[in-house]
């Protein structure tokens, strides 16, 4: 491996992290301050194992976590450029710590021990804790997870071209059209490659410029890059919110909604507005999606299906949209709306984008809803899948984007002979347990489902889930071979 130096070890940074678990932190200080949760950690890459070295640097870096804080200049920069973020939530973060000591146990189970640091084992991490303290750990604990692998155990691979590879891979992308966003945090190799991902991001974006194509860089999950680099930060919500919410409430069927409707009671109609559909599987969330939000006049008839028991409040009228400067604008809330009409679009992220895309077509034609509507594709990206996708999409009448990842920051070849791929890690860490009861996901496709097995069982048969396979991805632990 090429020796770089003067590069930060380890995570530097409490926005080194996607956006969405700082919008869902949000959502959890103002409803959820004290539910108790536990996360559970996967790797779908089993015989990819770590060294007694690399756990040793994971550990370090793990309580190094202890010492990051947000500095004055990030604060005004989520001020800024986070409007929707209310100031209880940004003087709340100000002052937030890491406790790893306190909710973090890693622990690793050795294959042999010979007492060599290159012999290997089983890694297991697990957290606890209430969600507003533990929240943030996923993200890091997966990026150092997988920085330790390669700097320990896989060693063979350089940074050659990196930059280049990526800036060619933006270029095709914008070339064709397409508005894609940098999702690659918490599979990346390290952080220098992310960092060099950006740049070559950054060096197509402005090719896009000057030849004037259709495409468009819309920004980065990683809101330390996106700061760093003055592109956007880009992210709504993640599996964990529906998950975390139906585990409290003990109620599936009507989880969906319940999520959909504390989630604009905090940020307001029209804002952080991409809906996440496949956390129980996407026909159950339909289902959700095309009822009424209640408004202030009738909330009341409906909140025994919609309120949290233990919330600190209950969903509040959504609070009226700001301005490109924070400023408020009227809105009139007593309008009743759908939350298929209320939220700008979609993400698909299991299962086939092909069907999800004539799915959504026709549920949104069965609503009555003309406007034009965006659906987000995220799942295991590469550029013929965008391309694929965006045809699709366009060809439905729906306004295609992109959050590419592990393409992005971890596609690399082996130094030893460049026509071989150094695979990355599959590695996961989810949401288990929220106020002592199981927390799990059930997905659109068999092979993301995830969490207690008898429970899944349970609220698939609760739910009258279908059970879907999509062949394509083939087995986890292959899925970027």
């Amino acid at each position: 491996m090429t020796a770089i130096t003067a590069l930060p070890d380890g995570i530097t940074s409490l926005l080194d992290t996607d956006l969405y678990k700082l919008t869902m932190q949000c959502a959890i200080l103002m409803y959820l301050p004290d539910v108790h949760v536990t996360y559970a950690f996967t790797n779908r890459t089993p015989h990819m194992r770590l060294t007694t070295a690399a756990f040793r640097w994971l550990q370090e870096q793990i309580d190094k976590l202890a010492s990051l804080s947000l500095t004055a200049s990030e604060a005004d920069y989520l001020k800024n450029t986070c409007t929707y973020f209310n100031d209880a939530y940004l003087r709340f973060l100000t002052s937030f710590r890491l406790r790893p000591t306190e909710n973090v146990r890693a622990s690793f189970t050795l294959l042999e021990d010979t007492g060599s640091q290159d012999d290997v084992g089983d890694l297991s991490l697990d957290i606890s804790g209430r969600w507003l303290d533990t929240i943030l750990y996923e993200v890091p604990l997966l990026a150092l997870t997988s920085e330790a692998y390669f700097k320990f155990c896989d060693k063979d691979w350089t940074y050659r071209n990196q930059q280049d590879r990526a800036y060619i891979k933006g270029r095709k992308l914008l070339e064709h059209g397409c508005i894609f966003s940098e999702f690659g945090t918490r599979r990346r190799r390290d952080y220098h490659t992310q960092d060099l991902v950006i740049q070559g991001l950054q060096r197509a974006a402005a090719d896009c410029q000057t030849q004037g194509w259709k495409g468009k860089l819309g920004g980065t999950s990683n809101v330390h890059f996106a700061m760093k680099y003055g592109i956007p930060p880009v992210g709504t919500v993640a599996h964990e919110w529906f998950m975390g919410i139906a585990s409290i409430t003990n109620d599936y069927e009507h989880a969906n909604e319940t999520a959909l409707r504390y989630w604009v009671g905090c940020f307001g109609k029209g804002v952080l507005g991409i809906a996440l559909t496949d956390t129980f599987g996407t026909p159950t969330f339909l289902k959700a999606f095309k009822r009424t939000m209640p408004t202030p006049a009738n909330s009341m008839a409906d909140d025994k299906h919609t309120l949290i028991p233990g919330a600190a409040s209950p969903p509040l009228p959504p609070p009226p949209p700001r301005d490109v400067n924070g400023t408020t604008t009227d809105d009139d809330t007593s309008d009743e709306q759908s939350y298929a009409q209320i939220f700008q679009g979609v993400r698909q992220d299991s299962g086939n984008p092909t069907e999800f895309v004539t799915m959504m077509r026709d549920f949104y034609e069965r609503q009555g809803i003309r406007e034009k509507k965006t659906i987000v594709f995220s799942d295991s990206l590469n550029i013929d899948l965008c391309l694929a996708y965006k045809h699709a999409a366009e060809e439905a009448g729906f306004s295609p984007t992109f959050g590419v990842g592990t393409f992005l920051t971890n596609d690399f070849t082996l130094a030893s002979d460049d026509q071989r791929k150094s695979l990355p890690l599959n590695i996961v860490i989810k949401l288990s347990s929220a106020n002592g009861r199981a927390a799990i996901k059930i997905s659109d496709n068999i092979g993301k489902n995830t969490g207690d097995e008898a429970t899944v069982l349970h609220v698939k048969e609760t739910l009258g889930y279908v059970e879907q396979r999509w062949e394509n991805h083939g087995e986890e632990a292959a899925r970027w071979g």
